[in-house]
């Protein structure tokens, strides 16, 4: 029910005051439904390791490996499509919506923190790596 409350109140604020900078440069709808797909497997995994005790940096590092695991294996040929930032952004305005509240992050400065935290840790857990290539 709290969840509720606060995914509410979010949205209210984002309708009166909608978030400059959220939006995508994305043209091909199918790169976007790509994109959703990704931040939404990876919201739920970190979500999911933060409600089962894991610390944000064993959250982090547990999600970015088992969702660039699934992205490897894809044979979808719009993953190359993919800007790592744009991607970084919706990641980060999805976990902010989906439980972003449980630790303190709300807002367009919850998502901003969330998006320089995810690529600073990306870089390190995946260096040689690239969530779209």
């Amino acid at each position: 029910m709290l969840k509720f409350f606060f995914v509410l109140l979010f949205a209210i604020v984002f309708q009166l005051k909608p978030a400059l900078g959220l939006t995508f440069d994305t043209s091909d709808p199918s790169v976007s439904l790509l994109q959703n797909r990704i931040s939404n497997n990876f919201s739920k995994k970190y979500c999911n390791a933060i409600q089962n005790g894991f610390s944000k940096d064993e959250a982090m590092k547990s999600a970015i490996v088992k969702t660039e695991n699934i992205i490897s294996f894809s044979y979808n040929p719009q993953k190359k499509w993919i800007e790592k930032s744009d991607l970084a952004n919706q990641i980060s305005l999805q976990v902010v919506n989906d439980c972003g509240w449980s630790f303190g992050l709300m807002g367009k400065e919850g998502v901003d923190y969330f998006k320089s935290y995810f690529l600073e840790i990306y870089e390190k857990t995946t260096p040689d790596k690239n969530f779209s290539r």
